[in-house]
């Protein structure tokens, strides 16, 4: 479906939790300026990652405009206000927003970018995060031949949000687990992965595809070569 400044939806979640939760993959095919203005959403949680091509944008208190680019992310604490400016051919990111439905509120009277810049700036219990990927430190995962790179997102979310870039370090690498979660997300962006829930169907992920796994469930995940990556988000129970 088409939105906000002409950017192209496909809807990840189809029944969006009972409404807790919406994950979009969102496009521009054209490079060129966007037709956007200053905003901000009234949400609990909202994350952008980019997965293909780039966007110069421009937020509240946070400096000049700059180039958001594949792999990086960036947390958009509640009611920040904010602006994409332009973008590159196939501009492509995946959002995820707490609760699925939720205002999206113009401020016309502010002009971005602000006169300050505020890096730990508090926005309604919540800061801003840049994830650059071209700076991250790769680190061991959870399982044994994996590792991560995470976005810091759990630290200024008060330990809501876990979200983080997994890659596998060698073939047919697998492993099994039973998580208490709220919220178990998993898109990939390369490579191959196949998922079996509950000892049910196995899923197979390629490039592009997304799943979610239901809380308490046992998930079994198998990857089939070598330096497959997923986008991992994990959201906490009773915080």
């Amino acid at each position: 479906k088409i939105g906000r400044a002409g950017m192209e939806y496909r809807d990840l979640i189809p029944d969006r939790y009972g409404g807790r939760f919406i994950a979009s993959h969102i496009r521009i095919k054209e490079a060129g300026p966007v037709s956007d203005y200053v905003h901000f959403h009234k949400v609990q949680f909202q994350m952008i990652f980019c997965y293909k091509g780039w966007a110069r944008v421009v937020y509240e208190d946070q400096g000049e405009p700059f180039i958001f680019q594949a792999g990086d992310c960036v947390l958009q604490p509640p009611e920040i206000r904010h602006r994409v400016l332009e973008n590159s051919d196939g501009f492509e990111v995946v959002e995820i927003s707490s609760p699925a439905s939720h205002m999206t509120c113009t401020d016309p009277e502010l002009a971005l970018p602000t006169d300050e810049t505020l890096p730990d700036k508090d926005y309604n219990g919540q800061n801003f995060v840049h994830h650059i990927s071209k700076k991250a430190e790769w680190l061991p995962w959870r399982h044994p031949g994996f590792e991560k790179r995470g976005f810091g997102f759990s630290l200024v979310t008060n330990g809501l949000a876990h979200v983080q870039v997994v890659k596998s370090q060698r073939t047919n690498n697998g492993f099994m687990e039973r998580r208490d979660t709220e919220f178990h997300f998993i898109f990939m962006l390369q490579g191959e992965l196949a998922i079996k829930i509950d000892g049910h169907e196995k899923h197979h992920l390629n490039k592009g595809d997304s799943i979610t796994i239901p809380d308490g469930t046992e998930c079994s995940i198998n990857i089939c070569q070598k330096e497959s990556e997923f986008l991992e988000i994990l959201f906490s129970k009773n915080v």
